[in-house]
């Protein structure tokens, strides 16, 4: 595959192959029909960087686990942590579409509605990372935030885009243990 993002980031190691991983959140490599029915079903055009990295392992969790905050939250004074990425499907409990995917967040735990939840957190629900739509529109290019619900929701910035975010994530090592 001929990638247009990523191009100079090594993923040796990015991803954790164990069996809970393959068993709630790898889907099959997802088709530009399945693409077109999941930003239809949720409204909102996915971006390019999410798909490519979707095309190459489509979900899962992740050795490195942590993104440098400038801001304290509910997990840490200087980072948030996320478990896995959710893959473009309906399969799998932790896909963006699946039984705790999207749609779930914002319907049964009150996220709010301003784009797409993709990336679940090791407090079980009490906060995750989105692909924020509000400053740019359904169509745009989306930021990418955490949504703190323990502290009201509050919203931190994370990075301008998904491909710096990916890029971004640290091991957990290197953070001070808290």
């Amino acid at each position: 595959m001929d990638l247009q993002f990523f191009k100079d980031f090594d993923f040796t190691d990015f991803w954790n192959e164990s069996s809970y991983s393959v068993r709630d959140y790898i889907e099959p490599f997802p088709d530009d029909e399945l693409i077109a029915s999941v930003e239809e079903e949720l409204g909102y055009k996915l971006p390019a960087s999410y798909i490519e990295l979707m095309k190459l392992q489509n979900g899962g969790l992740v050795e490195k686990s942590c993104f440098p905050t400038s801001e304290e939250n509910s997990w840490a004074d200087d980072h948030i942590a996320i478990t896995g990425i959710m893959g473009i499907g309906r399969e799998k409990t932790y896909s963006i579409c699946g039984e705790l995917g999207s749609q779930f967040m914002i319907e049964e735990w009150g996220y709010p509605a301003i784009g797409i939840y993709i990336c679940d957190c090791p407090s079980a629900g009490h906060d995750m990372v989105l692909l924020d739509y509000s400053n740019c529109g359904k169509d745009g290019e989306p930021e990418v935030v955490h949504i703190d619900q323990e502290n009201d929701y509050k919203k931190i910035f994370l990075a301008k885009d998904f491909e710096t975010f990916i890029k971004g994530l640290k091991d957990e090592d290197e953070f001070d243990g808290e």
